[in-house]
């Protein structure tokens, strides 16, 4: 097994630090508090927020320095409208292809789901949510697609989050995750597309609610 680097191994830090808001969309990084933060030289730090950048989950901006993205709300609609199109294929052939192992995961990480908003822990729920969502990518058993929904869920984790926090969020998801579930283990290929792209779309309500958690989190990172 290869050696993971520096560089690379900052980058995983950097972007899960990203994923569990510590640094906001349109927080600044610093490069010499992150030399001293992860006692690192100046080059890996250089080389993760390239890898980042490429990624899409900061913006080097020139002359003025380094930003967690930030996405204004037509942005972020444009990118949901392709997570859920992307999460749709995955449940499509999630219901064709998926093994009785990768089926039981699937239960086991909707019930760790259930537990989470039973318990009204939001922020639990988030991180359950991420991996019953990574479970059906890898039960689509196509690593091209699997690996682009990754990529885009950590860029809307965010924003993901905060609309958790709004009020009965979880328990509204925890439902359409049950009828996604229901139609993957059916084998209903077309429902199962279905069910997963209206729980992903921003549309109606939850268009309202986008707006409001973009606004808290500009607010969050200019404090």
């Amino acid at each position: 097994m290869s050696k993971v680097s520096q560089a690379q191994r900052l980058r995983d830090l950097l972007e899960d630090a990203i994923i569990k808001g510590r640094y906001p969309p349109g927080a600044r990084l610093d490069p010499e508090a992150l030399e001293r933060e992860y006692d690192c030289s100046r080059t890996p730090v250089r080389e993760a927020i390239q890898q980042l950048a490429m990624s899409g989950m900061v913006k080097v901006v020139p002359k003025r320095g380094t930003f967690v993205t930030q996405l204004s709300v037509a942005e972020l609609v444009e990118r949901f409208e392709v997570m859920a199109e992307l999460e749709g294929m995955c449940a499509r052939l999630a219901a064709r292809r998926i093994g009785a192992e990768e089926l039981e995961a699937l239960r086991e990480a909707h019930e760790a789901c259930r537990r989470m908003a039973e318990a009204g822990d939001a922020n639990g729920y988030y991180y359950e949510n991420s991996i019953f969502h990574q479970r059906i990518y890898e039960a689509s058993h196509n690593a091209f697609l699997a690996q682009e929904a990754t990529r885009l869920h950590a860029v809307l984790q965010p924003y993901r989050r905060m609309q958790l926090h709004l009020r009965h969020r979880p328990e509204r998801s925890l439902a359409e995750h049950e009828a996604v579930l229901d139609a993957i283990a059916a084998g209903d290929e077309q429902r199962a597309q279905t069910e997963l792209v209206s729980h992903v779309q921003i549309q109606g309500e939850r268009f309202n609610d986008l707006v409001a958690s973009v606004q808290q989190l500009q607010q969050t990172g200019n404090d």
